[in-house]
């Protein structure tokens, strides 16, 4: 298996067992795989690929529903065709046959449907009035500092001080720059399960990461190892169970972190959509000293301007500060030029209120075709997307979906060893609102 042609995309829309499939099935076609050839077991396969075992499993299924490959007891699953080029799969069931894209599930897009045009444009006209700069600004732009202070104090109920206040290119490349600024070989806790790229760009900075379970609650902080230089959370809307870190939990992670000295990284990409209550309070209005705070445009917006920001302890400001001195390395202005217009207009704070009317009704519609398909849902009235249980199990669920042209994820793709829950994570806020009934009408079958 280490010589075929198998190359999982953990960043991308489709999921991982959909994309085992396909490799397994182009390898046959290829003539890599012959009839004959006896394929891995689930168990060594998930572990030569790194993924779990549910991903190859729901692959295996895949495979022997279609045909091409068999069972045998007490020898293994053998190929015993060459496919064609796409799969067959089952008759297609009588109607009209849903047209949703692929990855309008995905939890990872933003309602761009919800963006005014004028707006838009109003926007990209005003970011170009200032004349360009002729220095780098590795901090940002003043009036984009100013911009995101007024949205953390209107929307988040936070007063960033003085000087703490950075752009960066969105969350992840926050957290990719932070984790040079931690100790080589230093010790991260992160949620399990959790989201993926910020697990990446802490291993590819040399640093250990470890694993802390999540449940009802949030963040299990009683099981943060000690020891750790920083404990990276997804409080407001956890990623990917949709569950929100309680207060006694808050309390007591900020508690841990003054006592046992390490840094907290609190990434609220998401945390303007919220649609019942007020929102808990910040981890950063905790515990400031303690505490770094990262937002992003790109859930709220578009990933098409780039940026982000952070609120650091003035320490951490600093370092920040000489690594990209050192390193030449800064966010474009561009996105922080239209988000500030945006702000400055009033036309992000009206934007805000339409996206959070067009998300809970998306949020309801999602509900709705769950329950009066039978499935469980779990989810805080937040965010973009929920986690729905279908009574065949995820595995199936997946493979079933995807026949009928459907692309979902399941919590299986976003644990590191091994899931410990399961269930589709299923985003509800890219495409049209026609586009997610469609997807939605085809999840359920």
């Amino acid at each position: 298996m280490q010589d075929l042609p198998i190359v999982l995309d953990r960043a991308a829309a489709t999921p991982l067992a959909v994309q085992l499939a396909d490799g397994l099935r182009a390898a046959a076609v290829g003539g890599a795989l012959r009839p004959g050839d006896r394929l891995p077991s689930t168990r060594g396969l998930a572990t030569t690929l790194r993924v779990s075992r549910t991903v190859t499993a729901a692959a295996y299924d895949q495979l022997l529903a279609e045909g091409w490959v068999a069972g045998r007891v007490g020898a293994g699953t053998f190929v015993t065709a060459v496919p064609g080029p796409a799969p067959a799969g089952p008759a297609a069931p009588a109607g009209p046959r849903p047209h949703a894209e692929p990855s309008v599930l995905d939890p990872g897009r933003p309602c761009v449907a919800a963006l005014d045009p004028a707006m838009w444009r109003r926007a990209w006209r005003a970011a170009a009035d200032p004349p360009p700069d002729d220095r780098p600004r590795a901090d940002g732009l003043p009036a984009f500092h100013d911009a995101v202070t007024g949205h953390l104090l209107r929307h988040r109920g936070l007063t960033p001080p003085a000087g703490t206040v950075l752009a960066t290119a969105g969350t992840s490349a926050a957290v990719a720059e932070l984790a040079r600024l931690l100790p080589a070989g230093a010790t991260v806790a992160v949620e399990e399960p959790g989201y993926p790229r910020a697990v990446s760009a802490l291993r590819a900075a040399g640093l250990r990461v470890l694993g802390v379970p999540v449940d009802d609650d949030g963040l299990v902080v009683d099981a943060v190892p000690a020891g750790c230089a920083a404990v990276y959370t997804t409080p407001a809307h956890q990623f990917p169970t949709a569950v929100r870190l309680s207060a006694a939990r808050r309390v007591a992670l900020v508690g841990r972190a003054r006592a046992e000295d390490f840094l907290v990284i609190e990434d609220d990409y998401d945390g303007e959509l919220r649609y019942d209550v007020a929102p808990l309070p910040l981890l950063a209005a905790l515990a400031p000293a303690h505490v770094v705070h990262l937002g992003t445009a790109s859930k709220i917006l578009s990933p098409t301007l780039g940026v982000g920001w952070a609120v650091a302890p003035p320490a951490v400001v600093a370092a920040w500060r000489d690594l990209r001195a050192r390193t030449g390395t800064r966010p474009s202005p561009a996105g922080q030029l239209v988000l500030t217009a945006l702000a400055t207009h009033g036309d992000l704070s009206r934007h805000l209120r339409r996206l959070r009317r067009e998300l809970r009704e998306r949020r309801a519609l999602v509900l709705d075709t769950a329950r009066t398909a039978g499935w469980a849902a779990q989810g805080d009235p937040a965010g973009a997307h929920l986690v729905l249980r279908p009574p065949e199990g995820e595995r199936a669920a997946i493979a079933a979906a995807a026949r009928r042209g459907v692309a979902v994820r399941g919590l299986a793709d976003y644990h590191r060893d091994g899931p410990g829950t399961s269930g589709l994570v299923v985003g509800y806020a890219a495409g049209t609102r026609a586009e997610l009934t469609a997807a939605l009408a085809a999840l359920v079958g």
